[in-house]
C-alpha cells in the first residue's frame, strides 16, 4: 500500500472539485449545458460562410460633357474628401470615365450597412454645395452581405414548349410577388427582365417630308397620354368625380393620333413613325444552355434572386421559399414552365453543417475508444460524456457571442477538440492514478487530492492554448472577421473544458468507477512508478536510455533542431507547396467574359454561348446561364468585387452549375482547371479576356495577385502596367491576367455650329433633344394596364439596328425660325459637324492617388499568392 500524499493547498481547481462532487447540482448542471447546447444547435443560424458585414457604398454621378481627366478634378476629388471624412471608411476608391464618375466607399469590417448607407447620405446632403453647377444629385447605393442571394430560380420554358423573354419576365413578377411573402426573405430581384415598350419609331425621311419635329411627336404623345382627376361633380344629389384625358394603351390609339396638317391634309402619327409593341427592348441576352439528348438546348431565361434578411437562418428560408414555389406550380407557375435552382445556399449549407457535425461526432467517437484502449472502458464512458457537454456548451456560448453554424465555426471546434479533452483526460487519469494508490483515503477525497494536484498544470496549459488562439481575433481586413469563429469558439472550448474537467468529471468518476478497482493504476514502487501496462513499458524502453545518458540527451536536441529546420527546405524546393487554406468543392463556378468597350451585346453573346457549348462537353456540369449585357446574382465573391455593375454591353458571364459533389468524381477546382483550359482555344476579337472564377476558399479579395501602379503621370503608369502585365503573363501558373485600362475606345462627336444656330434660329436644346432621341431615345410616358405589376413605357426612339450615322441621321427636321416663307424646319445636319475622336482611359484612384491594376490569378502547380509574388 502506497503512503497518503501530504495535505497540500487545494488551489482553485481543488475547491471547485471539492465544492461540487457531493453536490446535487452538479447533475443538474450537466442536464442544463445539454438543454442549453441542444436549442443553440437547433436555433443557430445556419450558414455556408461566415456572415462578414463588409459595406460597400458606391456613389454614381453623371458628369455630362466632361472628359474623365476633368471630371476627376470636378467631381470624383471632392466626393473623395467628402467620403474619407465618413466615421468608419477605410477605404476609397474611383473610377472616373468620360461623362461618368463613381466613388466607392469600404467601410471598416463589421460596420452595419444601415449605418454606412445613413452616413454617406448625411455626409453628402450636408455638403451639396460642393457639388458642381450642371452635375445632377450624386446616386448613393449601398450593397452588404445581406444582399447576397441564398437562391437563384430560373424560369425557362420547359422541353417540347416556347416562350419569350417577356413571357418569363412577366411570370417572374409575379412568383418575386409571392416569394417576397415568405418570413425572413430579405432583398429580391430579377436577373434578365425583358423590358417591353410600345415604341414610337420616327422615320427621319418621312418627318423631313411633312415638316414634322421629333419635339412636336413627344409633345403630342405625352399630351395624349395625360389623365388627371379635375375635382368632384354633383349628379342627383351625389358627388362624384371627374376625371380629364385617358391613357394610350394600344400602338393603334397612338398611331391615330393627329399630329399637324400638311398641304390641308392631316398628318398622324402614322404617317411619320412606326408605331409597335415591343415585348423586350433592353440591352441584355440571358439564356440557358441544357442537354436534349445528344444536342444542346438553348431558352430564353430569367432568373429570381432572393437574399435572406440579417440574423436569419439560411436552410429556414431556403426551405420555405421552395414551398412556396412548389405550391405555385401548375397553378401560377404553368406547366410548359420549368423552374430550375441554379442557387441552393441554404441546402449546401446544411449539407456542410451536417457533414461537419459527422466529423465531430466521429473524432469524439475515436477518442473515446482510445481512452477505452488506454485507460478503461469506465474512463471511456466519462470522456462520452464530456466531450459532448464541452461541444454543447461552445455552441451554446457562440450562439450568445452572435456567431453562425458555418464550416469555420464547426473547423473551430473539430479543430479544438483534440486539445478540449486534454483536461478532462490528465484529471481522470490521475484521479485513477490516486484511487490505484490504495492509501487510506476515501475515494471522494483522493479525488478531491488528484484534481487539486494537476490542477495548476491545467490552468496553465489552458490559458496557454487560449492566449496563442486570441490574437486571430485581430487580425485586420477581411481574415480577421473571417477566421474569428476559430479563435473565439476555440479559446470557449478551452475554458468550458476546464471547468467541466474540474467539476463534472471527478463527479462521474465517483459516479461511474467510484467502486472499480484501480490497483492497474497506482504506484508500483518495487519499480520506482505505476503500472502502466504495453505503452508504458515500450516507452520506458526508449526513453529511459536517453535520461541516463547526457550525450544521447544532447544528440537527441541537436537532431531535433536540425531535422526541425532541415524539413522547412521543402518548402524552398517546393517539393511540399504552401496554401493557405484548400479550395472547397463547389457546386457553381463562373467564365467572366470582358470584351473591348464598345462591343455590341450581340458579340458579348455569340463568346458566351461558345464558352457555354464547350462547358456543357463536360460531364460534370448540369447546365449553364450566359448573361450578356447584364450581371449574374452575384456571391460573397461578387459583391467584393463588383461584379453587379457589369451592366455594360461588353460584358458577360456564364454560370455553371455542377452536379452535387456526392455525384461526381472530381472537385470543382479540377474541373475549373480544365474548363480553363478548354476556354482558350475560344476565338475572341482582339481585347477579350475570358476568366474562370471560383467561390474562393476564404474570405473574397479583388484579385489573388494585384499590382497597383502609382506614377505622377497616366502615360507612365499604363507603361509601367504594361510591363507588368508582360511579368505577369510569363509565369505559367499565372493565368486570367488583365489590366484596368483596356484599349481607347473611339466615338463620335457632333459639334454644334453656333453662327449656323444663329443664322436658322434654331435653339441649341432642340438640338441637343434631337439628337438624344434619335439615338438613345425618349420616353414619353407610361401605358397603364390592368392586372399588369409594370407599366408600359412609351418610347420614341430609332430600332437598335438602325441607330447608325448616316444621311437619314443628317436629315432628321429640327424645329427652327428661318427666313419668312420657308418651312419653320431644317435639317439636323445644317448645324452640327460629325468628328471621329478618342474616348479618355478610365481613370482608378485609391484613396486619392491615381493608380492604374494589373490583375491575375494562380492555377496549376503552386497556387498561393506568394509563388506567383516570387515568380514575378
Amino acid at each position: 500500500m502506497s503512503t497518503a500524499p501530504k495535505p497540500q493547498s487545494l488551489g482553485i481547481a481543488g475547491g471547485l472539485t471539492k465544492g461540487f462532487i457531493r453536490s446535487a447540482l452538479t447533475p443538474l448542471f450537466i442536464l442544463a449545458a445539454i438543454a442549453a447546447g441542444l436549442v443553440a444547435l437547433i436555433s443557430l443560424p445556419r450558414e455556408e460562410e461566415p456572415q462578414i458585414s463588409v459595406p460597400l457604398v458606391d456613389i454614381h454621378v453623371q458628369a455630362p460633357g466632361l472628359r474623365a481627366a476633368d471630371g476627376v478634378k470636378l467631381v470624383t476629388e471632392p466626393l473623395e474628401v467628402i467620403v474619407k471624412g465618413i466615421n468608419g471608411v477605410e477605404h476609397v476608391y474611383s473610377q472616373t470615365r468620360d461623362d461618368n464618375a463613381m466613388v466607392t466607399a469600404r467601410f471598416l469590417v463589421g460596420t452595419k450597412s444601415e449605418d454606412a448607407i445613413l452616413r454617406v447620405h448625411d455626409k453628402l446632403r450636408a455638403n451639396m454645395n460642393r457639388i458642381p453647377l450642371g452635375i445632377p444629385e450624386p446616386l448613393v447605393i449601398g450593397r452588404g452581405i445581406d444582399d447576397v442571394a441564398i437562391l437563384a430560380l430560373t424560369l425557362a420554358p420547359a422541353p417540347g414548349h416556347d416562350a419569350t423573354a417577356n413571357d418569363l419576365t412577366r411570370l417572374a413578377r409575379e412568383v418575386q410577388a409571392e416569394v417576397a411573402k415568405v418570413n425572413e426573405v430579405g432583398l429580391t430581384y430579377i436577373v434578365g427582365e425583358a423590358q417591353e415598350v410600345i415604341r414610337i419609331a420616327p422615320n427621319p425621311e418621312r418627318l423631313a417630308l411633312y415638316g414634322v419635329t421629333l419635339q412636336q411627336l413627344a409633345g403630342k404623345v405625352a399630351q395624349a397620354n395625360r389623365s388627371l382627376n379635375t375635382g368632384l361633380l354633383r349628379d342627383n344629389g351625389e358627388q362624384i368625380s371627374l376625371v380629364a384625358g385617358q391613357t394610350l394603351t394600344a400602338p393603334a390609339e397612338i398611331a391615330s393620333l393627329l399630329l399637324t396638317t400638311r398641304d390641308g391634309r392631316p398628318v398622324y402619327v402614322a404617317d411619320v413613325a412606326d408605331v409597335s409593341f415591343v415585348p423586350d427592348s433592353s440591352d441584355q441576352i440571358v439564356s440557358q444552355i441544357t442537354r436534349e439528348g445528344d444536342t444542346l438546348r438553348r431558352t430564353p431565361a430569367v432568373t429570381i434572386a432572393v437574399a435572406k434578411r440579417a440574423g436569419a437562418n439560411a436552410v429556414i428560408v431556403a426551405e420555405e421559399v421552395l414551398h412556396r414555389i412548389h405550391a405555385l406550380e401548375g397553378a401560377l407557375i404553368p406547366e410548359g414552365i420549368e423552374v430550375t435552382i441554379t442557387r441552393d445556399y441554404g441546402e449546401t449549407a446544411d449539407e456542410k453543417a451536417n457533414e461537419l457535425l459527422f466529423h465531430l461526432g466521429l473524432a469524439t467517437v475515436s477518442i473515446i475508444g482510445l481512452v477505452f484502449l488506454a485507460i478503461g472502458w469506465r474512463e471511456a464512458i466519462v470522456v462520452a460524456i464530456v466531450i459532448p457537454v464541452t461541444i454543447l456548451l461552445t455552441l451554446f456560448a457562440s450562439w450568445i457571442m452572435g456567431y453562425t453554424l458555418n464550416r469555420v465555426s464547426l473547423f473551430a471546434l473539430i479543430f479544438s477538440i483534440g486539445i478540449l479533452v486534454d483536461d478532462a483526460i490528465v484529471v481522470i487519469e490521475n484521479i485513477a492514478r490516486h484511487w490505484g494508490m490504495k492509501d487510506g483515503r476515501d475515494r471522494t477525497r483522493a479525488a478531491i487530492d488528484a484534481v487539486a494536484e494537476v490542477g495548476n498544470p491545467t490552468i496553465v496549459a489552458t490559458l496557454t492554448v487560449v492566449a496563442a488562439l486570441l490574437p486571430m481575433l485581430f487580425v485586420s481586413g477581411l481574415m480577421g472577421p473571417y477566421m474569428s469563429p476559430i479563435p473565439a469558439n476555440a479559446s470557449a472550448a478551452m475554458i468550458f473544458s476546464f471547468f467541466v474537467a474540474v467539476i463534472i468529471t471527478p463527479w462521474l468518476m465517483v459516479k461511474i468507477a467510484g467502486r472499480a478497482d484501480m490497483s492497474a493504476h497506482g504506484h508500483d514502487d518495487s519499480h520506482g512508478g505505476h503500472h502502466g501496462g504495453a505503452l508504458e513499458r515500450a516507452y520506458e524502453r526508449i526513453a529511459r536510455p536517453i535520461l541516463q545518458s547526457k550525450s544521447r540527451s544532447w544528440a537527441l536536441i541537436i537532431g531535433s533542431i536540425v531535422l526541425s529546420f532541415g524539413s522547412l527546405t521543402v518548402l524552398y524546393t517546393k517539393d511540399v507547396t504552401v496554401k493557405l487554406l484548400p479550395f472547397d468543392n463547389k457546386s457553381e463556378l463562373a467564365v467572366m467574359i470582358d470584351m473591348a468597350e464598345g462591343a455590341s451585346v450581340e458579340a458579348t453573346d455569340r463568346v458566351a454561348q461558345d464558352v457555354a457549348a464547350l462547358v456543357m462537353d463536360l460531364p460534370e456540369v448540369l447546365n449553364v446561364q450566359t448573361h450578356a449585357g447584364t450581371a449574374a446574382p452575384f456571391n460573397f465573391n461578387g459583391l467584393v468585387r463588383h461584379y453587379f455593375l457589369r451592366q455594360e454591353a461588353n460584358l458577360g458571364e456564364v454560370s455553371i452549375n455542377l452536379a452535387p459533389k456526392t455525384e461526381r468524381d472530381r472537385e470543382s477546382h479540377d474541373i475549373a482547371l480544365e474548363i480553363r483550359e478548354k476556354i482558350a482555344a475560344v476565338s475572341v476579337p482582339s481585347g477579350t479576356s475570358l476568366k474562370v472564377v471560383e467561390p474562393p476558399p476564404g474570405p473574397p479579395v479583388i484579385a489573388t495577385l494585384l499590382a497597383e501602379v502609382y506614377g505622377p503621370t497616366p502615360e507612365a503608369r499604363r507603361e509601367a502596367a504594361s510591363k507588368i502585365r508582360q511579368a505577369f503573363e510569363a509565369v505559367p501558373f499565372v493565368v486570367d491576367v488583365d489590366d484596368s485600362f483596356g484599349l481607347q475606345p473611339r466615338r463620335l462627336r457632333a459639334s454644334i455650329s453656333t453662327d449656323d444656330l444663329e443664322f436658322f434660329g434654331v435653339q441649341e436644346q432642340d438640338v441637343f433633344d434631337t439628337i438624344a432621341i434619335l439615338n438613345g431615345g425618349q420616353t414619353v410616358g407610361y401605358s397603364h394596364r390592368e392586372a399588369a405589376r409594370h407599366p408600359i413605357p412609351l418610347e420614341i426612339a430609332r430600332p437598335k439596328g438602325a441607330r447608325v450615322m448616316d444621311e437619314r441621321f443628317l436629315s432628321t427636321p429640327i424645329p427652327a425660325n428661318v427666313l419668312p416663307g420657308a418651312r419653320g424646319v431644317v435639317e439636323l445636319g445644317d448645324v452640327i459637324r460629325i468628328t471621329e475622336e478618342r474616348a479618355s482611359f478610365p481613370i482608378f484612384r485609391h484613396n486619392g492617388r491615381a493608380a492604374e491594376m494589373v490583375t491575375a490569378e494562380l492555377a496549376g502547380a503552386y497556387e498561393a499568392p506568394l509563388y506567383g509574388m516570387l515568380a514575378v
